[in-house]
């Protein structure tokens, strides 16, 4: 591995920790400009983008793992047993998040079916 892959992926990794561009390009051992014209490099962009989507996409996945115990936590939390202000806050928030959610699945459905019909269309006048 060369010395400049090295300080790639130091740059990529300390950018992917959140760090400054000023912050990862001193921790990768190159100057302010050089981590600035490093981004700038579409190859380098390019695998950066890709790390930070694929981050987002692990996140987002142990998010949704544990969404369903966080449900059942917020609906205890509406149970006879709390104080009145703990059922009020948490029946709102499961009245809001219900309502994101269902608008949510609701514009995917419609996406998803305007992509078929767009797919049959343009099928249709290829063939």
């Amino acid at each position: 591995m060369s010395e400049n892959q090295s300080k790639d992926e130091i740059l990529l990794q300390a950018l992917l920790c959140g760090a400054s561009i000023d912050a990862a390009a001193k921790k990768a051992g190159m100057s302010r400009s050089a981590g600035y014209r490093r981004l700038a490099n579409p190859k380098f962009a390019k695998q950066y983008r890709e790390a930070k989507a694929e981050l987002v996409k692990r996140a987002t996945a142990i998010l949704s793992a544990g969404s369903l115990e966080a449900c059942k936590s917020l609906l205890e939390l509406t149970g006879p047993k709390n104080p009145p202000a703990t059922r009020l806050g948490a029946a709102r928030s499961v009245i809001e998040l219900a309502a994101k959610l269902r608008e949510q699945t609701e514009m995917e459905e419609r996406m998803a079916s305007l992509e078929q019909r767009l797919d049959a269309d343009q099928q249709r006048r290829a063939g």
